[in-house]
This record gives structure tokens, sequence and C-alpha cells, in this order.
């Protein structure tokens, strides 16, 4: 595997870093500004908002400028981002800093996805991506901890000084290790890129990542109450125990990179299943400490093995615009994010106990895997229509077209 991934994966690992970082800030943040936790959990928010609408956004704008140039830029408004949110005076600025801090999250994913399994084989372009999502997983166990530890010791200001220096270093490495690239799309590639989206198969890829990693946050935004009032851990130890996500989170991911570069598609719906099982036997896991922790564990495996596959399948299925579909499957991510708590919260507002973000994630999990047969079944339909029966459709360019299947 080139050094150059090495780049992306500190990258990725600051971006991670300062995703989830302000989960365990939030009770600081609004002791200093002077407002409720509520309100200061409209920072959570405001970073998804970034993310959601710079993902597509950014890629789309950048698609004719050199990849290796972009990555960079998009580091830089991320270390610009988190600078400003530690000079903050008010809420307000700190909402703007780090709405700003998440633009470039989904973005540079997307392009780093892509850059990545362009310098590997084709029987390791997962396995690629999977070693860039390694700095995701890694900022889970190494750098949400410590960040938040310098938050509470130093200040929660000093926490984004310090993921600042996390984002030149990602400059540094990545001017240092990724190859220049001088390849530029075409006077349409923006119009080519935004027609290439249209595609179904794309679609139901982005649907199958939302259901999926939906599954996912609607347990783990509420896996604190779950292991305190269900498991009977004390709030001290959830710390470590979110640590243990973070490990099982990394194992998937690089067991689904591995995996997915024999079977794609097998890999994604063993993932998706093992998600559902998880799941749903969290109930029972949940009845005691030690299994309590296994299943946070056997979670964030589940979870995170759909990860290379899902943003691979993505990136194949809109072959004619990889960085704008790989980014787009960033903002689903976040999507996911939110939706899935949403769904887990009305589980507990409606009274059905501790553990009931679980079930309503396995459903959630169950739906993700019928997107991805419904996508299975269609691209099969595709694939065996005879070669008579295509359609042409004109891309508005005399030299170029693209054959449709019905």
């Amino acid at each position: 595997m080139p050094l150059a991934l090495l780049a992306l994966a500190v990258g990725a690992f600051g971006l991670g870093t300062t995703e989830f970082v302000m989960m365990g800030l939030l009770p600081d943040v609004a002791d200093d500004l002077g407002i409720s936790i509520p309100t200061a959990g409209h920072l959570v928010s405001a970073y998804a908002l970034g993310v959601v609408i710079g993902a597509p956004l950014l890629a789309a704008v950048t698609a004719r400028m050199s990849r290796r140039k972009v990555l960079i830029g998009l580091m830089g408004l991320f270390v610009a981002g988190n600078a400003l949110s530690a000079l903050a005076p008010d809420e307000h600025w700190l909402l703007a800093a780090r709405f700003l801090s998440g633009l470039p999250h989904g973005a540079f994913f997307g392009v780093g996805a892509v850059v990545a399994t362009g310098m590997v084989a084709p029987e390791r372009k997962a396995r690629s991506v999977s070693l860039m999502f390694l700095g995701l997983t890694l900022a889970n166990i190494a750098g949400v901890p410590v960040a938040t530890l310098m938050g509470q010791h130093l200040g929660w200001r000093a926490t984004f000084l310090g993921v600042s220096a996390i984002g030149l270093a990602a400059i540094a490495s990545l001017a240092l290790l990724i190859p220049h690239d001088h390849t530029h799309a075409p006077a349409v590639g923006l119009r080519r890129e935004l027609v290439a989206l249209k595609s179904v198969p794309v679609w139901l890829a982005l649907g199958t990542t939302v259901a999926g990693f939906g599954a996912l946050f609607s347990a783990y935004s509420y896996i604190t109450p779950m292991l305190t009032d269900a498991a009977g851990y004390a709030d001290s130890s959830v710390t470590l125990l979110l640590a243990l996500f973070g490990v099982g989170a990394t194992a998937g991911n690089l067991i689904g990179g591995r995996l997915a570069d024999h079977s794609l598609r097998g890999t994604l719906f063993g993932g998706l299943t093992s998600l559902v099982v998880v799941l749903a036997l969290f109930p029972v896991l949940m009845s005691t400490q030690w299994t309590a922790a296994t299943a946070v564990v056997l979670l964030g495996t589940a979870a995170f093995v759909t990860g290379s596959p899902l943003q691979l399948m993505v990136m194949e299925k809109a072959s004619a615009a990889p960085s704008l579909a790989s980014s787009a499957n960033q903002a689903a991510f976040n999507l996911a994010n939110a939706g899935g708590a949403w769904i887990g919260g009305l589980a507990l507002a409606a009274g059905l106990g501790a553990t009931s973000p679980a079930l309503t994630g396995a459903a959630l999990a169950v739906l993700g895997l019928g997107v991805a047969t419904v996508a299975a079944v269609v691209d099969r339909r595709r694939v065996d229509v005879p070669a008579g029966r295509e359609r042409v459709v004109a891309t508005h360019l005399p030299e170029q077209a693209e054959a449709v299947r019905y």
C-alpha cells in the first residue's frame, strides 16, 4: 500500500476527532459561554449541517482542479474553522465556526477515496479506502478521549487549537506524500458529474448508507444511558467503553476493506446482517456488564464492516462522477447520524426502555438490507438486458454518448 495513504489517514484522524469531541465538551462549553446544554447541542448539529451542505457542493465546484490541491485546500479550511472555534467570543460565532469546520469533512473523504483507489491495483481498492478510514476509527480510540481530557483540564479552546495542529500536520503530510496530478476534468465536468448522480443505482447505494448507518446511530447516540441504566456501569466508566467501540470500529473497518476486495456485495450483506443480529440482541447483552462491553465492541465491528464497501459501491455506480458521488455518500452518512438519533430518541420518549433505540436500529438495518437487495436486483436486470434493447442517451456532446439499459 502506498505511503501516501498515511497522509489521508492523518487528515481523517483530525476530522474524526473534531466531529465527535464536541459531545464530551458540551458541559464545559455551556458553562464557559453561559448557555444551556441543549443550546450547546446545536454546535453538534451545526457541524453535521456543514458536512451535508459542503460535501457535494465543494466536490462539485472543485471538479476541474488537481485533487492534490483540493485535499490541501480542504484541510486548510478545516484548520481555519477549528482555529476560529478556539477564538469564538460567544455561541453565535462558535456556531458559525463549527459549520465552517464541517464544510470540508465530506469532500475530503470523498476526494480522498478517489485518490486512494487511484493509487492501488483494482483488487486492492476497498482496502485502500479502509486504510484512509482508519484515521477516522482511530480518532474514536485515541483522538476523542485525549482531546476531551485536554478540554477538561486546559479549557475547551485548547482542544480546538490542538485539532488545528493536527490539521497542519495533515497539510504537511499531504504536500509531502500525495503525488502531483495535473489531470483536469473537461469543461463540462460539473454538468456531467451532476447528471451521473441521477442514476438509480447511485441513489440506492446512498439509501443503503442512510439506512445502515442510521441503524448504528439509533443505538450509539444513546449508548451512555444503556450502559449506565441497563448494564449498571458508573458514569466514569463510559469513556473507556466508548474507546472499546473505537476498537471494534477499527477492526470492522479493516476486515470490511479486505473482504470487500474479494466480494463487495457479499461483504455489504454480511455486515448489515451482522448489524441486525447485534442490535436485536442488545436488550439481552445489556443485562450484565461484561456482555454489555462485548456488545459495544460488536456494534462498532458490525457497523464499520460496511463502511468501505458502501463507499466503493457509490463510486463504482457513478464512475463518471466519483468525487461528487463519494462526497455525497459522506453527506448520507451524516444524514444517517441525525436521522438515526432522532428515531432512537422517539423510542426512548415513548417509554419503551433504555435499550429500545437498539431495536429501532435493528429495524433500520433490516431496511438497509432491503434497499441493498433492491439494488442487487436492479444491477442484475441491467446486466441481463439484451444489447438490442439498450437506449442511447445523448450527453449534449457530439463525441460522447452513454448507453442506458432498461
